[in-house]
């Protein structure tokens, strides 16, 4: 039976979704479909890549995921569909497969879309497309092996003697928001020595909590999520809304002309001792 998760930017709003599992079904009425969200942002990878990523990683190998994001960036003539530990990732040729693996698989063919055009016609050559690497197992049996991708890495803390620098990933429906410094990176850099977390110019974090309930009600508080990264948060409040903290966007990063003066998009920790 197999295992295949859709993680797309479409909502679920209309009717997209339950075709696309329809089309998955009719070729083969065992197989096993999970959502893992269906709101990704469009053009905020990083976001994007966070969230495949985490959750990719609790599934059993063999397991195929369908990613669709801002698939019509530019003319689409074929798909990827790369193995990377022994996992199968399906995903438009824009960055976003080395985003969410942190490196090129060996292993990627394309699915050719000669004469798919809208939504439905290209999910169902990715139906169809699966399908047969679910016989088959092997990925030579859809298309040609391709060398040559985009490819686009995550974003990484910027690293000085005695400080750490990381930009806003994801904000969670409880606006608590996640960092992209990993706790590993912390602790490598840390070395047992005492720190601040700073954002906002002057707010400041000086312990690592073990979860929310240990700080009293509408207290500040760090902690390393369920990935294993750094977030902040406010029990029983809104981190990002009050303290005016939004998540990294490329595109603005990119624009001198945007006033970015009345949010924050970095937090830093800087090492005492």
């Amino acid at each position: 039976m197999p295992i295949v998760t859709l993680t797309t930017d479409i909502g679920q709003r209309d009717f997209l979704v339950g075709a696309i599992k329809g089309q998955f079904l009719q070729l083969d009425p065992t197989v096993n479909i999970c959502d893992i969200t269906h709101y990704l942002p469009q053009t905020n990878f990083p976001q994007a890549s966070y969230i495949c990523a985490n959750a990719f990683k609790h599934y059993p190998s063999g397991t195929f995921h369908v990613v669709i994001a801002n698939l019509y960036e530019s003319p689409l003539k074929y798909l990827l569909m790369a193995k990377h530990q022994h996992q199968y990732i399906i995903c438009a040729d824009n960055g976003l497969l080395t985003m969410i693996t942190g490196e090129k698989p060996k292993e990627i063919v394309s699915i050719t879309l000669s004469n798919a055009h809208n939504l439905l016609q290209i999910t169902s050559a990715v139906a169809v497309a699966v399908n047969t690497v679910s016989k088959t197992g092997q990925l030579s049996s859809i298309g040609q092996i391709i060398d040559t991708i985009d490819e686009k890495y995550p974003l990484r803390p910027t690293i000085g003697p005695d400080w750490i620098e990381g930009q806003i990933l994801f904000i969670d429906q409880f606006e608590n928001v996640v960092i992209n410094i990993t706790e590993a990176e912390f602790n490598e850099h840390r070395r047992g020595r005492g720190f601040k977390i700073v954002f906002k110019r002057n707010e400041v974090i000086e312990t690592i909590s073990t979860s929310y309930a240990s700080v009293p009600e509408t207290e500040k508080l760090a902690w390393f999520n369920s990935a294993g990264y750094l977030e902040i948060a406010l029990r029983n409040g809104n981190m990002a809304g009050l303290f005016g903290l939004q998540g990294f966007n490329e595109q603005l990063q990119k624009t001198p002309s945007v006033d970015t003066s009345w949010f924050y998009q970095t937090v830093r920790v800087f090492f005492e001792g």
